[in-house]
């Protein structure tokens, strides 16, 4: 039941003058808290998951998240007797009640479209989990979709085999019809969609059993998708004509696969370009050395050089994320820390102290720095 439905603005985490990017990003990152792939040792997700699409379809569409604003769960429920607007005296939209109004008045009101004119599939979308490095590298990957395709029993037509559809004997076919009412200011001319037919023109005595007269049928499809190097988290990738089909030979929608991207244990993106930290040990950080550091390309070496303090941060030119269909690279960021040893033994103890003790203030110069400042300001 609609009632028993929870509130599309609490599933996903926003209030109701929420806006149109504020409900983009909360979706997004409802998407990626639910999705099932993260959590496939749990069921429920799936329905979550399903429940966070659910809500952002209607409340990224204007005009469902309107009359769901007004009506709640029945404003978009087709059997409630709201989700149509169907209550204004048999007009279908707000364009009917605007023809009957002003039609007679030489106001020009746009007549309606017939329904038999041809119209565009439903775009769907989805969400696609990939890793860290098949966002940097790009990947090929295949994803299900449920969509609408075009009953293969009837081709469409909506009648069973050797039968057709017969023109409809209220509107000759044209899918509308002409009626008068009386007004205080006179009679009223008005046209609207044939009730017989529902605006088809055509009436289907003999229905497909497949799609039962509908004409299109939902199937699960395979689609694969050409994932480009450098994606990032929460980009959408469409793909032209992978939509529902369209309805009375009108086109395809669209496949909108919204992209998530799993984090790495070493690597930070921002932009295109990589941050990560690396661990040198003491002497490597006192006397320089030759490190190994990671990259998305494999491990390279790097010099350090001696001194280096904790926070140093050098730069790998061109070892970044590549750019969006571009051959140009960001760059890596790797900052040093110096890691301090710990469980030394008694001789190792020792040896510090007695390289401590052969050191001097000339080899402290921020210490020594410090010091000079202090002493400065006390005696000031």
């Amino acid at each position: 039941m609609a009632d028993e439905k929870r509130d599309y603005y609490e599933v996903l985490g926003i209030e109701k003058g929420a806006s149109e990017e504020e409900i983009k990003k909360a979706y997004r990152k409802k998407a990626r808290e639910c999705h099932p792939d993260l959590h496939p040792d749990d069921p429920s997700y799936v329905e979550k998951f399903q429940e966070v699409n659910e809500a952002n379809e209607i409340l990224s569409d204007p005009e469902k998240r309107a009359r769901y604003d007004q009506f709640g769960h029945a404003g978009i429920d087709p059997n409630s007797g709201m989700g149509g607007m169907d209550g204004f005296g048999g007009f279908t939209d707000m364009g009917d009640i605007l023809e009957n109004i002003f039609g007679g008045f030489g106001f020009g009101g746009s007549a309606k479209r017939s329904s038999n004119a041809p119209k565009r599939g439903t775009d769907i979308q989805e969400s696609l989990v990939i890793s860290f490095m098949e966002s940097c590298n790009g990947v090929k990957k295949d994803i299900k979709i449920n969509r609408l395709s075009v009953c293969d029993s009837c081709k469409g037509s909506g009648a069973s085999a050797g039968t057709s559809a017969e023109i409809c004997p209220d509107c000759q076919g044209r899918g509308s019809v002409k009626t008068t009412q009386r007004t205080p200011f006179g009679a009223i001319s008005s046209t609207k969609a044939c009730p017989h037919c529902n605006g088809k023109g055509k009436i289907i005595t003999n229905p497909c059993a497949k799609c039962r007269g509908v004409g299109r049928v939902r199937v699960q499809k395979t689609v694969s998708v050409d994932i480009p190097a450098g994606i990032d988290d929460g980009q959408t990738i469409r793909l032209g004509g992978q939509g529902d089909c369209g309805v009375n030979n009108g086109p395809n929608g669209d496949l909108l696969i919204v992209i998530s991207v799993k984090s790495h244990p070493l690597f930070k993106r921002e932009g295109f370009d990589i941050h990560c930290d690396i661990p040198v040990t003491y002497m490597e950080a006192v006397l320089g050395a030759e490190i190994t550091v990671p990259t998305i390309d494999g491990d390279v070496k790097y010099n350090i050089s001696e001194g280096t303090e904790t926070g140093t941060v050098f730069r790998l030119k061109g070892k970044g994320v590549k750019k969006l269909h571009r051959t140009e690279r960001g760059n890596q960021y790797v900052k040093v820390y110096v890691e301090v040893p710990k469980n030394l033994n008694k001789r190792q103890k020792d040896l510090l102290r007695q390289f401590e003790s052969s050191l001097s203030e000339k080899n402290y110069a921020k210490r020594q720095s410090f010091f000079e400042k202090l002493k400065k300001k006390l005696d000031f």
